[in-house]
């Protein structure tokens, strides 16, 4: 047998292998450094907040040491209670270089820890990181994952991608994490998270072996909103009926749902416009003109409408064909939306030539105004091969006690009369 090694040796042989020894007082929120070498030499102050340290040792970025955003801060003190020995792996990036570390804690009592830091070979380090970039390009859309157990209103085997590839270590209670991380939901979603979230739901309505999910906006830990699908799957147990155990994941679908919404919003707007003239069709427009009565009859904005009818169109046709009659169509709509597009206003085709213009914030004289300035410029318009061109319109202001067809009649009835006193005019009724 080799040398006789005591106790005294042993320590002796820790004190000086060992990288960084910290003591801690949790319940006086403070850390006192006992020694350090190496990497911890400038990276540990010698005393401090030991919220403050928990940040800085393990609650940031996985590949950086940019802080999170200040709203997840709030679990901090949940990651830093222990009540037996724990041991984890950390990733810090000291002057842009990475370093892997090993941290082990040893509760003395329930307020007191003896924590130990050492630097680990980075040769090491670099396959681990690569083998778990591999796994990452697999899972990275998974942001965040635990166990709970709503019999005993726990939760364990926290995972957070972007801070650590290990499970971080919490105390949190699933009842306190849910008003916990609603902050961290965007104001319209939070009902529903709390709704689908709420233990009694989970029981009701996920069987064991079951999953349920729904998509909602939450911070990232940078501070944005993104996309995310939040994931309850239930345990299936010998005691399943009576078992309420559960697997949380936070999947990150931002970049999809963005893409998917800007399809639908595309393939909308398509459904939405008349093919022609690239204004509203009839049945946009017409839902808008309802939405106008609605909104006019329930608050206080002033609210218009207008119809205008091209004159004599049908001579452009008949003089030119319809590939000119066409062209006129769209240079008409053009003109309107230049006319329309710095006011509060939506313009479409009602059909053939007539087009209807929704006007918010405008009172019957401003929206005769508008329409009046309009049918000059249409006048003074020169129109390729159709040549002069002038419109009529029809105004009304949309009034206390208007229903769609109210409203709507009044507004036609004054085009036929502004086409009646000989065309080119504006007629508010």
């Amino acid at each position: 047998m080799g040398k006789d090694y005591s106790l005294k040796d042993a320590m002796d042989i820790l004190n000086e292998r060992v990288d960084a020894i910290l003591a801690v007082d949790a319940a006086a929120d403070s850390y006192k450094v006992l020694s350090k070498k190496g990497i911890f030499t400038d990276f540990l102050e010698d005393s401090g907040s030991y919220k403050e340290l928990i940040e800085k040792l393990w609650f940031h970025f996985n590949d950086t040491m940019d802080k999170i955003t200040e709203d997840y801060q709030v679990f901090i003190p949940t990651f830093g209670k222990f009540t037996g020995k724990y041991s984890r792996r950390l990733k810090l990036v000291i002057n842009d270089i990475p370093y892997a570390a090993q941290m082990s804690i040893y509760p003395i009592d329930e307020n007191n820890y003896i924590i130990l830091l050492d630097e680990l070979d980075n040769s090491e380090y670099m396959k681990d990181f690569y083998t778990s970039e591999k796994v990452n390009t697999i899972q990275n859309t998974y942001l965040f994952s635990m166990y709970i157990d709503l019999f005993k209103d726990s939760t364990s085997s926290i995972s957070i991608t972007e801070i650590s590839d290990e499970t971080v270590h919490s105390s949190v209670k699933y009842s306190e994490w849910r008003y916990m991380i609603v902050n961290m939901i965007w104001p319209d979603d939070q009902a529903l998270f709390m709704e689908r979230t709420d233990p009694d739901y989970l029981k009701k309505n996920i069987a064991p072996g079951r999953t349920a999910s729904f998509d909602c906006l939450m911070q990232n830990l940078e501070g944005k909103y993104i996309w995310v699908k939040l994931i309850f799957s239930r345990s299936e147990t010998n005691n399943s009926e009576e078992d309420f155990r559960y697997v949380f994941m936070v999947q990150d679908i931002h970049e999809n749902s963005v893409q998917l919404m800007s399809t639908l919003k595309k393939y909308e707007e398509l459904a939405s416009k008349d093919a022609l003239t690239e204004v509203f069709n009839h049945g946009r427009i017409e839902t808008e003109l309802y939405n106008a009565v609605e909104i006019a009859a329930r608050t206080d904005r002033a609210v218009s409408m207008m119809m205008f009818d091209i004159d004599y169109f049908k001579n452009v046709n008949d003089t030119y064909g319809h590939a000119v009659g066409d062209m006129t169509l769209k240079h008409f709509a053009y003109m309107l939306g230049e006319h329309f597009k710095k006011l509060n206003s939506v313009i479409g085709r009602w059909g053939g030539e007539e087009f209807v213009v929704v006007c918010y914030d405008a009172d019957a004289e401003k929206a005769f105004g508008y329409a009046e300035s309009f049918r000059v410029a249409m006048s003074n318009e020169e129109f390729k091969v159709a040549g002069k061109v002038t419109c009529s319109a029809g105004v009304t202001q949309i009034k206390a006690g208007d229903d769609f067809n109210k409203a709507f009649d009044r507004m036609d009835k004054a085009l036929y009369t502004a086409k009646s006193a000989g065309r080119n005019y504006v007629k508010l009724l």
